[in-house]
C-alpha cells in the first residue's frame, strides 16, 4: 500500500482555531488543547448571554419607566397599572418605546398617562371577550 501524506491539514485546522482565540490571554491563545477548550467555553457563553441580554434590557426598561413615573408627583400611577391600561386601550407601545419616551420626553409620558386616565375602556375590551 502506498503512503499518503496528509500535508498541512492539521496545521490549517489549528491555525483556524487560533484565529478565533487570538485575543485571549496567555496559554488560552497559544496551546492547542487549551485553545479548543476556550473556544467551546466562549461559544457556550455567547449563546447563553444572548438570552440573558434580552432579560437584562427588559428589566432596564421597566426600571426606567418606573423611575420616571415614581419621581414625579403630577401623576399617580404604578408601572403595572400603566402597562395594563396601555394594553387595554390597544396602544401599540412596547416597553422599549415607553422607556425612551420616559427618558427623553418625560412630559409626553405624563400626557399619555393622563389621556389614558380620562378615557373610558370600551365594554367589549373590558369584559375580556372580543365582540364584533
Amino acid at each position: 500500500m502506498t503512503r499518503i501524506k496528509r500535508g498541512y491539514i492539521a496545521r490549517k485546522r489549528r491555525t483556524k482555531i487560533r484565529l478565533f482565540t487570538s485575543s485571549f490571554r496567555g496559554a488560552h491563545s497559544r496551546l492547542t488543547r487549551t485553545i479548543t477548550q476556550q473556544k467551546i467555553k466562549a461559544l457556550v457563553s455567547a449563546h447563553r448571554d444572548r438570552d440573558r441580554k434580552k432579560r437584562d434590557f427588559r428589566g432596564l426598561w421597566i426600571s426606567r419607566i418606573n423611575g420616571v413615573i415614581g419621581e414625579n408627583k403630577k401623576i399617580y400611577y404604578i408601572y403595572s397599572n400603566l402597562m395594563h391600561n396601555l394594553y387595554k386601550r390597544q396602544l401599540l407601545l412596547n416597553r422599549k418605546i415607553v422607556a425612551q419616551i420616559a427618558i427623553l420626553k418625560g412630559n409626553c409620558l405624563f400626557m399619555i398617562a393622563n389621556e389614558i386616565k380620562k378615557t373610558k375602556i370600551p365594554r367589549s375590551l373590558n369584559s375580556g371577550k372580543v365582540v364584533e
